[in-house]
């Protein structure tokens, strides 16, 4: 078994017409104020995120999933199954959908879909968000995006802080101006954009649409797939069980204390969202901070989180 500790990892910004500067109160230097997306956790050909400690700093996280996949209990696939981001919309997102498994699959070169779910770190008061379609059937749904009956289609949540939010693939959604948010998904990037408020570019021009991928992918009726979190209070944290899924399970940790904690996974993904403490690892102890991202590899058995801190956990 190897012996290893903590790996963290530098992200990837990405400027998006909708971003902002939000990303900054991570301690992040940003490339621009229109910073949409950090890709805490990528090994994807459209980003890649790279380590910044230990025996293989410098190495991006597909490096590692390609050459020491021991890091992961060996597990097998082609690409690293996960992509954690933390998004800071500004403005309102496209109204947009992703296919499923089979559907990316036969479509996009052998893309897989893109099941994501969300974690609100913050938004504006009374704030909603597009999750589902109001359309009975395929017929209904096609007549209603050819006749732009979007208040009629599209289906609104009310959402606040603190708030967790599963996105099936096959699942309109978007998130609206003013909120802060952490989703993991599938490691997938395909996106088919619905709608877009007829918004334009710099350049004047308007975005491009995929309204027959998108008509394709869309699942309805909607069906809702929320999921009710389960929480256990212990003495110095609270465990909060997000959602299981086929493709990942999602955790907050509440830490106030100092706790000792168990890894019996392939591989567990971190992401603080709040407060600052100590990790200690094979009796290593690494100081750690709001928008740090550290992965706890196979070979790691347990771990102490000590101080206040508030995580978002992610495995397979």
């Amino acid at each position: 078994m190897i012996n290893i500790g903590a790996i963290f990892f530098e992200p990837v910004f990405k400027e998006k017409i909708w971003g902002g500067d939000s990303l900054r109160n991570f301690g992040y230097n940003l490339p621009s104020d229109k910073t949409g997306e950090c890709w805490a956790f990528a090994a994807h050909h459209n980003g890649q995120s790279i380590v910044k400690n230990g025996e293989y700093k410098g190495k991006t996280l597909g490096d590692l999933w390609k050459n020491n996949r021991e890091l992961f209990g060996n597990i097998k696939g082609d690409k690293f199954p996960l992509l954690v981001k933390i998004i800071d919309a500004k403005d309102d997102l496209s109204v947009q959908v992703h296919p499923g498994n089979e559907y990316a699959f036969k479509n996009e070169n052998g893309e897989s879909g893109k099941t994501e779910c969300w974690y609100i770190m913050d938004c504006k008061k009374d704030s909603q968000l597009v999750l589902g379609v109001n359309a009975r059937n395929k017929e209904e749904l096609n007549e209603m995006i050819d006749n732009g009956r979007w208040n009629e289609l599209l289906r609104t949540i009310p959402i606040k802080k603190g708030d967790f939010v599963f996105v099936p693939s096959g699942t309109v959604h978007a998130l609206k101006g003013g909120t802060l948010v952490l989703e993991i998904q599938q490691n997938s990037d395909i996106t088919y954009r619905l709608y877009d408020y007829d918004r334009r570019d710099s350049k004047g021009n308007l975005r491009e649409l995929h309204i027959e991928k998108s008509k394709a992918a869309i699942e309805v009726p909607y069906v809702d797939k929320q999921f009710k979190p389960v929480v256990n209070k212990l003495k110095d944290i609270i465990e909060t069980k997000l959602v299981k899924c086929d493709y990942f399970t999602v955790y907050k940790f509440d830490v106030k204390g100092n706790i000792s904690l168990t890894q019996n996974h392939p591989f567990m993904l971190f992401s603080i969202i709040d407060g600052e403490g100590n990790l200690t690892v094979n009796e290593k102890i690494y100081k750690i901070k709001k928008g740090d991202h550290f992965m706890l590899p196979k070979g790691v058995t347990s771990y102490i989180l000590e101080g206040k801190i508030s995580l978002i956990v992610s495995y397979i």
